[in-house]
């Protein structure tokens, strides 16, 4: 069992920065792939970024690409997501996933684990 605890969502103002945290416990971090999705209002969760199992390499959705980054500290069994540049439309609730034995996770229907989710709240 995995258990993920995220932080750090809040309120900003458009063009400010937020970080989000997300905590991981139960399984060697090094065999998790591990994600960032976010869920608008009456919308499926969909994929923001993600890093791969191994190897450290991160992908993006389009909508962020260049405006926020997906990195970990191995440690601290911790994901961030920085999040820069924010926009009125990346007001969502935010949630940390992960799957087993994978290389990535990009669909939120695949993973294995969720986080209780964080909002993050952009005023304009």
């Amino acid at each position: 069992q995995v258990q993920l605890v995220e932080s750090g969502g809040g309120l900003v103002q458009a063009g400010g920065s937020l970080r989000l945290s997300c905590a991981a416990s139960g399984r060697t971090f090094g065999s998790l792939a591990m994600a960032w999705f976010r869920q608008f209002p009456g919308k499926e969760r969909e994929f923001v970024a993600a890093l791969r199992g191994t190897g450290g390499n991160t992908y993006y959705a389009e909508s962020v690409k260049g405006r926020f980054t997906i990195s970990k500290d191995n440690a601290k069994n911790t994901i961030y997501l920085q999040m820069n540049t924010l926009k009125p439309e990346d007001t969502a609730v935010y949630y940390c996933a992960a799957k087993v034995a994978v290389l990535y996770l990009m669909r939120p229907d695949l993973a294995d684990y969720w986080g209780q989710g964080t909002q993050v709240t952009v005023s304009s």
